[in-house]
Formats: structure tokens, C-alpha cells, sequence
């Protein structure tokens, strides 16, 4: 590629993602990152695409049901576009309810589900009598399945994104010049680059660490139990987690926390109580200070701009930050909510 309009520097979902989008509005695009596509916290086994509860609407909560409505046709056309399927499918979730006090919440959020969902995803109580063997266990015997969550297998969509974004003309390369319009998405690299050189922390690395089970439960919701998410994905296993370790020696290693995790999940759905632990899996996810995602111009350079933050939250936000980075970097149209921008970092 001779020219380019647009260079990302990281490839991972936030990075993909807005190569993606922009090369769908006609840029030139270039991704530029020395370790590869999804090398780091992208390349994660959870993938859950959850929303926020319907309630005490915000700009946050929003803008991410925007992306999670919008998610199922932005990974169709991925998919066809680079013949390679991301694992998304939007099935649902359950969630165990505790106590009175809890089910009469969660039958009070049924009602502000239908306003502020605008019909697009409910969020219902139900019987666990009703899902089955699939059922986590209640305390009170009721459920809560809400309509809006999906999941993403995050390693094939990171695969399906590189192949969509060859086969529409862009590249992805292991080093190169800075060419147009600049954005960094580069991860806890940056946050950490952004703290030093401004001398105060803006954002930081979180350590997760999840498990991939062999048990072959494809079609089901996921399942949000224990403080842990149970992620069934289309390859027939199930991936569970996860941690949330600030203070870490060694980034990429399990330990007895993933133990941790695996307990509670078994205790939590009794279908995995006899499914096979087939992977362990820890890396550092980025998190901006105020955590919600950092978009809008770089702090330390005001030429360019940045993508990072994405933390739990970057494959579900992802069509939305896509969009909004496109707008941003290609028409000079600023629609990034106010508590998204670097600053509320700074």
C-alpha cells in the first residue's frame, strides 16, 4: 500500500475493529503492531458480551446497548467479508437470583428493560425449572434471562477480523512509518507509556485468568453465577472466568485463583461439575482510570488520536468505538461521550 490514510498502531479488538470500520468508509488503512493480531488481552478464551442492568440509564449504558444491538450485523458482515467466523451469537444469559429482596429488583428492572431497551432485548424472570439441566443453582428458585447478551470466541474474531480487513485492501504489518491520521490502540503499553511521561497514573494493566472446559453446550445462554461468567462457545467448550488481580509478579501464569475460579463455577452450574479443564489462560487487560474506555485525541500528542481502555468491556463495545473513531478520524465528527474522553482520565 502505497498511501495510507489511516494508521493503527495495535492490533488488537479496538485496533481491528476501527481498521475494519474505517476501511468500510473508504480509507486506506494500515494496523501496525510487532506482536501480531490479538497478541494480548484480545486474545483472551471469556468472550462476554453482557450489558449493564436497565437501569439509572447513562451515556455509557447507551453507547454500549447501541454496540451490542449492533454487534450481530457488524460480525455477519466481518465473517463474510473474510470467509472466517468470529463465534458470535447472541443467546442470552441467565443469572441466579438470591433473595426476595433481589427477585423483586430484578422484576422491577423487567419494566425499565422494555423502555430503555426499545424492544430490542428483554430482560426476564423465569423459572430455573424452565431452563433445565442448563440451570445455575437459586436460592430462590427464579432466574433472571435477559435477551441482550451474546457471545464472541475472542481468538476467531480476532482471526476474522485480519482476514476481513485483508480482503477489503488493508494491511497488517509488523512495523512501520507513520502515514495519515494516527491512532493508538495500543493497550497497557501505552496506558503505561501515557503515566510515565505525564507522571501520575491514567490507566493500568489488570491481570485476568480463565479456563476452557470440555463440555459441548453450544446452543445455551451464557451464565453469570458465583462472580464468574460460564461462556458456552460454538467449538463445544466452555470457557469460564474471570480474575481481577491489580497486584501481579508474573502476567502470563495461572495460579490458585484460577482454582478459585473453577470451584465456583462448578458449585455455580452443576452441569460443569464433571466437564474436563482443557486450557488455562492469564493475561493483563488494559483499564483506563476512570473505566470506561479513553477515546479522542492522545494525550501526549495532540496529532494523533487513541483507542484504549477496553478492559472487560472491548468486544461488546467494539462496533460502537469503531463507529465512533471512524466519525471522529475520518469526517471530524465528534460523537464519543463525555466520560469516554481521555481526559476524565487525566
Amino acid at each position: 500500500m502505497a498511501i495510507t490514510d489511516v494508521t493503527i498502531r495495535g492490533a488488537g479488538v479496538f485496533g481491528l475493529s476501527i481498521a475494519w470500520e474505517c476501511l468500510t468508509r473508504g480509507a486506506r488503512v494500515r494496523v501496525v503492531d510487532p506482536n501480531g493480531v490479538c497478541s494480548g488481552a484480545s486474545g483472551g478464551i471469556v468472550g462476554a458480551l453482557a450489558p449493564h442492568v436497565p437501569e439509572n440509564w447513562n451515556e455509557k449504558k447507551a453507547f454500549q446497548f447501541d454496540s451490542l444491538v449492533r454487534a450481530e450485523a457488524f460480525w455477519a458482515e466481518i465473517a463474510e467479508a473474510g470467509g472466517k467466523p468470529p463465534g458470535f451469537a447472541r443467546l442470552g444469559r441467565l443469572q441466579p437470583i438470591a433473595d426476595q429482596h433481589a427477585l423483586d429488583l430484578a422484576r422491577s428492572r423487567e419494566k425499565t428493560a422494555r423502555e430503555l431497551w426499545q424492544g430490542k432485548a428483554q430482560w426476564k424472570v423465569v423459572r430455573d425449572t424452565d431452563v433445565g439441566e442448563w440451570a445455575p443453582v437459586s436460592q430462590t428458585g427464579w432466574l433472571i434471562h435477559d435477551t441482550l447478551s451474546a457471545r464472541m470466541h475472542p481468538r476467531q474474531a480476532g482471526a476474522a477480523l485480519a482476514a476481513a480487513i485483508v480482503a477489503r485492501g488493508g494491511e497488517i504489518v509488523g512495523d512501520a512509518a507513520d502515514q495519515g491520521a494516527v491512532i493508538w490502540a495500543a493497550g497497557v503499553w501505552d496506558l503505561d507509556r501515557i503515566s510515565a511521561a505525564l507522571g501520575h497514573m491514567v490507566g493500568n494493566g489488570v491481570k485476568g485468568q480463565g479456563a476452557v472446559l470440555a463440555l459441548d453446550a453450544r446452543n445455551l445462554p451464557q451464565i453469570y453465577a458465583n462472580a464468574v461468567h460460564v461462556v458456552p462457545h460454538e467449538n463445544g467448550t466452555v470457557a469460564i472466568g474471570s480474575t481481577s488481580e491489580r497486584d501481579f509478579d508474573a502476567p502470563n501464569t495461572t495460579d490458585a485463583q484460577l482454582d478459585d475460579v473453577i470451584d465456583r463455577a462448578r458449585e455455580a452450574v452443576p452441569a460443569l461439575r464433571d466437564a474436563e479443564v482443557i486450557e488455562r489462560w492469564a493475561g493483563v487487560r488494559p483499564r483506563a482510570k476512570s473505566r470506561a474506555p479513553m477515546l479522542g485525541i492522545h494525550p501526549l500528542n495532540r496529532d494523533h488520536f487513541i483507542a484504549n481502555g477496553g478492559f472487560k468491556i472491548g468486544f461488546g463495545m467494539a462496533p460502537g468505538i469503531a463507529r465512533a473513531m471512524a466519525e471522529l478520524v475520518l469526517e471530524g465528527r465528534d460523537t464519543i461521550p463525555e466520560s469516554f474522553r481521555p481526559e476524565a482520565s487525566l
